[in-house]
């Protein structure tokens, strides 16, 4: 008589033994995923990017043992920039061109959370919603508290005080009862969007004006603080070794919110948000994924929002939508310290305007070449004819891409 291994039998045939339960097991190998998208935050106000104004030690420490991006890109603006994220598709293909645009509608593209509800993750979205469409229910969020605005009065939100730290106080119930299956955490923080006001840590006897510099600094710690409390639950839970956690910015600073410039290292970068420039687009991109995620390292491999789609299902076995053309490529691979199949070049759009960039030049959509060697502070102009053999070939290559996208404008 042949004896079957008792531990593999019931797998063939699909029981459980002491508990434990095939899918249970397949869903343990899955990363939970906190993805932290903060509001109008771009390189200048993250420490660890060469910021120069307020310290984000939280933030520098998930970059101090993780991985960092130099070369992420995003729409210059909260909807399109938000929008592209969360459908893996540039702005053109879902009419979310800008913030004052139509489109999506809940049923006319698949997001995130649909797609890994399928992959057996629990999903919630904690923070700004405004500006995508429909209810973050439509789009297969479980759960959701929604909020922005005037976050820092009292009372915004009833009796639950501080809006950030009611917000901060959902998603540790969330994490807590999701804590032993995989779940999704998109978490588009309402820091640190105008108006700038105070915190609870900002000092009580202050006369500063909305919008200053001081509460702005106030609230990039304020913000930083939440992102180490946040990491903070996860130790308290155990669950840091098997979760990955991104955070981002949205689009660039917004230099109006304050009275001190955008600079790295003291150089002041080019533009900010809502423009077509390096300070609009190009935005902080930090993963930490302990035990799998390189510790300390800076990849300079481009990387644009629409991507997120991609790495994320990627990461969690899910299954890509068919019949939808997404712009996403996974970067899941670098994540793990790999090589991947990095982008040859990127695609940023706002309203009317839009541009391909590769790693040294980017084309417009109105045929303008720029030289970006000294970027994020410097575009320089070539014109046609002018520049070395590597400016006429990326102005071919980059044409061709717009050439096979078709962009098409919209509403700003």
């Amino acid at each position: 008589m042949k004896w079957v291994n008792l531990l593999i039998l019931p797998v063939i045939l699909g029981l459980s033994v002491i508990g434990f339960d095939v899918a249970d097991a397949a869903n343990q190998e899955k990363p939970n995923i906190v993805f932290i998208l903060a509001d109008d935050i771009g390189l200048s106000d993250i420490s660890c990017y060469g910021g120069d104004h307020t310290p984000t030690p939280n933030i520098d420490s998930l970059a101090k043992d993780g991985l960092r991006f130099g070369a992420c890109y995003a729409a210059p603006l909260c909807g399109p920039s938000r929008c592209q994220l969360l459908t893996g598709r540039y702005p053109f293909r879902t009419g979310r061109t800008g913030n004052h645009s139509k489109g999506p509608e809940p049923g006319t593209e698949i997001m995130i959370p649909a797609m890994m509800k399928q992959a057996g993750y629990a999903t919630a979205c904690v923070g700004k919603w405004g500006q995508v469409g429909g209810k973050a229910s439509q789009w297969g969020f479980d759960e959701s508290l929604i909020g922005g605005g005037n976050y820092w009065k009292s009372g915004k939100q009833g009796n639950s005080g501080y809006l950030p730290d009611a917000m901060h106080k959902f998603i540790v119930d969330f994490i807590t009862r999701h804590r032993d299956k995989p779940f999704l955490l998109y978490y588009p923080m309402v820091h640190v969007h105008g108006p700038i006001g105070p915190t609870p840590d900002s000092k009580p006897d202050s006369v500063a004006k909305i919008g200053s510099a001081e509460f702005y600094a106030d609230n990039i710690r304020y913000m930083d603080k939440l992102v180490g409390q946040l990491v903070t639950e996860l130790d308290r839970l155990k669950l840091r070794d098997k979760t990955l956690i991104v955070f981002a910015g949205d689009n660039g600073s917004d230099s109006q919110a304050k009275d001190t410039p955008s600079t790295l290292r003291g150089r002041k970068i080019s533009g900010r948000k809502g423009t077509l420039l390096e300070g609009g687009s190009r935005v902080p991109l930090i993963a930490n994924w302990p035990g799998v995620a390189p510790k300390g390292r800076v990849n300079d491999d481009l990387v644009d929002f629409s991507d997120m789609f991609a790495t994320f299902a990627e990461l969690a076995g899910a299954k890509l939508p068919e019949g939808v053309k997404l712009d996403s490529r996974s970067f899941a691979p670098q994540l793990k310290g790999e090589v991947g199949t990095p982008r040859e070049w990127v695609f940023v759009q706002l309203g009317k305007d839009w541009y391909a960039r590769d790693a040294r030049y980017k084309l417009t959509h109105d045929g303008q070449l720029f030289d970006l060697k000294d970027a994020p502070f410097v575009e320089t102009p070539v014109k046609a004819g002018d520049g070395d053999a590597g400016a006429s070939d990326s102005r071919k290559r980059l044409q061709a891409v717009l050439d096979e996208l078709k962009p098409v404008g919209g509403a700003s």
